[in-house]
């Protein structure tokens, strides 16, 4: 374990004024106190605290209020990351195992003994409920965990070669190689584990990594940050920093920094990829996911409390939280009455409150433009069942039906606390329904039938379907991800590091096999 923590400080004079030092930049002392600097929370750069003097300020989705300010990188320290990312990979890439292994335990470890810690600062920074907060920090530490075991047993294949005459004596040994440093992009709905799920494989492959969180919640990435400079890992081959949106563009397209995970909107999403067609590019874009509730479901009440409450969890700021809710007509009544009751009875409030389910979405502009898709349906002709109102940046729990196809809450991710209501008289049509639809990530169906369960993992154009329970199901080490405008390339433990990494073949001559 690597102790104490090194950090790098603005340079001062015996006043406390700064002295100039084009690694860390310069100010006018003027514009802030001195005791003010020293509360800003530093990044880490290659494994150091680090210090700069601009800030980003994080605010409170629930009330405004100031969570923490945070240092932001100069041009010269980002340079300076990069620099060390690539500098390093030939040592990372030959950290033994167990060294990889240690420090994602060592993470995982800690994440635990600090977990409701951990937890608040979530809920402080994003707004989720506490409830869904501390089940992402038990997640999180299962992403390292997971990944811990996976770099263990990372180890490649050995192929005979003999199967023809010309080959006798000969074998190759098949490993897999990083392919090089990783810049990892990650947004606001899961500011821990979603960034866990980009730092834990590229690890675990020995793959080094710069992650630049989501300008409105980089605490929790950050805290990752400081866990990872206890272990042994070589200090380059992590840096966190917490960058403004507009100044990605350069990131992306450096050459050094040949492979780019990002999770995001769509737009942004595509674009980067357009930008930088060379390089390996690894897409989560999200989707308006649909579940489908069959006529043999023996459990109506249960289904309807269960997608009530997956459509308005993190208040429906999850890429597979349920949007579209297709359900048989000979239980749609039933259904609906049963959907609306648990709807209304969801907690929403004050996110750190004990119990509350549905708290703010991330920001008034978020809040504002889901009113709208609201309003919109309703003037083309939907009915509103409950919600459709909003204070500050919280957002009633909605339930609309008959919106019409054309409507954008019929075809574009809400990102908030909306369900969508369509009848179905057949299979088909349900499954043709939910392929209707730019995007593919998951979608759950409730049935008992055995083969319809085979035929909608056949015929559903989506990364997973889940029988028996709501689309927003996720363990961390199945591959995840989507088709269609949801995305490309999977994430999950084991299939982030075989898409962080290359076949390498060895071969070996002469051998008496």
């Amino acid at each position: 374990m690597r102790q104490p923590v090194e950090q790098h400080r603005i340079p001062v004079d015996a006043d406390g004024n700064h002295l100039v030092d084009p690694g860390f930049g310069t100010r006018d002392d003027h514009d802030r106190d001195l005791d003010t600097r020293r509360r800003m929370r530093p990044f880490w750069l290659s494994g150091k605290q680090t210090f700069a003097d601009t800030e980003l300020t994080v605010e409170s989705p629930w009330d405004g209020s100031v969570v923490d300010a945070v240092c932001t990188p100069t041009d010269v320290q980002i340079e300076q990351a990069v620099s060390d990312l690539h500098t390093v990979q030939a040592e990372a890439r030959a950290t033994p195992a167990h060294v990889r292994a240690a420090a994602l335990d060592h993470v995982s470890g800690r994440l635990a003994e600090r977990a409701e810690e951990v937890a608040r600062l979530i809920t402080a920074e994003s707004g989720k409920p506490l409830i869904w907060s501390r089940g992402e920090v038990a997640r999180a530490a299962s992403t390292f965990r997971w990944a811990a075991e996976e770099a263990r047993r990372f180890s490649g294949e050995l192929q005979r070669l003999d199967t023809d005459a010309g080959a006798t004596g000969r074998m190759a040994v098949v490993r897999r190689f990083p392919r090089g440093p990783v810049l990892a992009i990650t947004p606001f709905n899961f500011p821990l584990n979603l960034v866990a799920h980009k730092l834990a494989p590229a690890i675990a492959v020995g793959a080094p990594v710069l992650v630049k969180p989501a300008p409105a919640t980089p605490l929790s990435a950050l805290l990752l940050g400081e866990l990872l400079a206890e272990t042994s890992l070589p200090p380059a081959m992590v840096s966190v920093l917490p960058v403004a949106n507009d100044r990605m563009p350069a990131l992306v397209e450096d050459p050094r920094l040949p492979v780019v995970s990002f999770t995001g909107s769509g737009p942004v999403g595509w674009s980067l990829r357009t930008q930088v067609p060379r390089k390996h590019v690894t897409l989560e874009l999200g989707g308006n996911a649909a579940v489908v509730v069959n006529d043999d479901w023996p459990d109506i009440r249960a289904a309807a409390e269960r997608i009530a409450l997956f459509g308005n969890y993190q208040a429906g700021q999850s890429c597979i939280s349920v949007q579209r809710v297709l359900v048989h007509s000979a239980v749609y009544e039933e259904f609906v009455d049963k959907l609306v009751v648990a709807v209304s009875e969801l907690r929403t409030g004050d996110p750190t409150g004990e119990g509350v389910q549905v708290g703010p979405v991330i920001n008034e502009a978020a809040a504002q433009r889901i009113m709208a898709w609201i309003d919109e349906a309703v003037l083309a002709g939907a009915t509103m069942l409950t919600g459709g109102t909003r204070e500050g940046n919280s957002v009633a729990p909605t339930v609309l039906t008959g919106v019409p196809r054309e409507a954008t809450l019929a075809t574009e991710e809400v990102f908030g606390p909306v369900l969508t209501l369509e009848r179905f008289d057949t299979i088909d049509q349900a499954l043709a329904s939910v392929n209707d639809s730019r995007y593919g990530l998951q979608t759950g169906v409730f049935t008992r039938d055995l083969q319809l369960a085979f035929r909608a993992h056949r015929e559903l154009e989506v990364g997973g379907v889940v029988i028996g329970d709501v689309p927003s199901y996720r363990a961390e080490q199945m591959p995840y991800g989507g088709s269609k405008d949801s995305g490309i390339g999977r994430e999950g433990v084991k299939a982030a590091m075989l898409d962080l990494t290359e076949d390498r073949v060895l071969v070996l001559t002469g051998l008496d096999l």
